[in-house]
């Protein structure tokens, strides 16, 4: 069975992307557990409570989170639990979920784009690049209404590992999506002379066995406006992206396409690491 993490702080991006994640749970199958990092607001910090009424703050959210749970696995009849975690690191716990729970993905909501954030990132966007794990981030006022087309935006086709592409294969046959593989290259004159070679056919071939998909090549030296005009072109339900990683020095002249992104978009974005294909390879060792 599928699980996946979908955490909220309760904003109304949070509950959003929770609703989004059961709506997807009903349609995919699997189970959702829901969480909640407890971190008192400045207002309780500054009150210097005591420790037995810290403890009733954290076991009042503890309760708000139960029933939430319980209230969605009501409304979508899919199994749901709940796990707070009370000041604890946001990645450390979620990571610890991940291997308690054997999950698949991570659930977050996305707040609105600002400059702010097109610039920094926000929690969710620096989790995408912190995580060896697939972070679905759903923007505020998206909704699950099924997937139908999805587009695979990928830097580099011969970059593509079976674990990535098996994980497309995944989500697009539970969601009977087609998906459309597009490439975004300044050099496309010299691609289109050469033609993709038949080894990279052959890997998509095997990784997408029984998926309806085909690729596009575009020439443009604006990544982010082709993506987002061939998502508008498709009418696409969702982004799959792989985010690069930089060192320190190389973020400062590089900013993240899969930030950028995320922070924008009005449908979910779908980050997978590359990194999850040396994680697999370990754990199957």
């Amino acid at each position: 069975m599928k699980t996946i993490i979908v955490a909220t702080d309760f904003s109304k991006e949070a509950e959003n992307a929770v609703d989004y994640a059961a709506a997807l749970i009903q349609q995919i199958g699997g189970k959702i557990v829901l969480f909640n990092l407890y971190v008192p607001s400045i207002h309780v910090s500054n009150a210097r409570l005591s420790p037995q009424a810290f403890d009733q703050s954290a076991n009042r959210t503890k309760e708000r989170l139960a029933s939430r749970a319980a209230a969605l696995s009501d409304a979508y009849a899919i199994p749901v639990l709940s796990y707070l975690s009370v000041m604890g690191d946001m990645g450390e716990e979620i990571e610890h979920l991940f291997a308690t729970y054997d999950a698949s993905l991570l659930v977050m909501g996305m707040a609105a784009k600002s400059l702010e954030q097109d610039l920094l990132g926000n929690t969710t966007t620096a989790l995408i690049h912190q995580f060896k794990f697939p972070v679905l981030a759903v923007p505020y006022g998206a909704k699950f209404k099924g997937v139908d087309r999805i587009l695979f935006a990928c830097d580099n086709l011969q970059g593509v590992h079976q674990v990535i592409l098996q994980e497309v294969k995944t989500l697009a046959l539970g969601m009977k999506a087609s998906v459309e593989i597009f490439h975004v290259n300044n050099q496309i004159r010299r691609i289109q002379d050469e033609g993709i070679d038949d080894q990279t056919i052959a890997a998509f071939g095997e990784g997408l066995e029984g998926v309806t998909y085909y690729y596009k090549d575009v020439a443009s030296n604006a990544v982010i406006k082709a993506i987002q005009n061939e998502l508008i072109n498709i009418n696409a339900d969702l982004l799959i992206m792989l985010p690069n990683k930089y060192g320190f020095w190389g973020s400062l002249i590089h900013r993240s396409k899969t930030r950028i992104m995320a922070s924008g978009l009005s449908i979910a974005l779908l980050s997978i690491p590359l990194t999850l294909a040396s994680r697999k390879e370990r754990t199957d060792a």
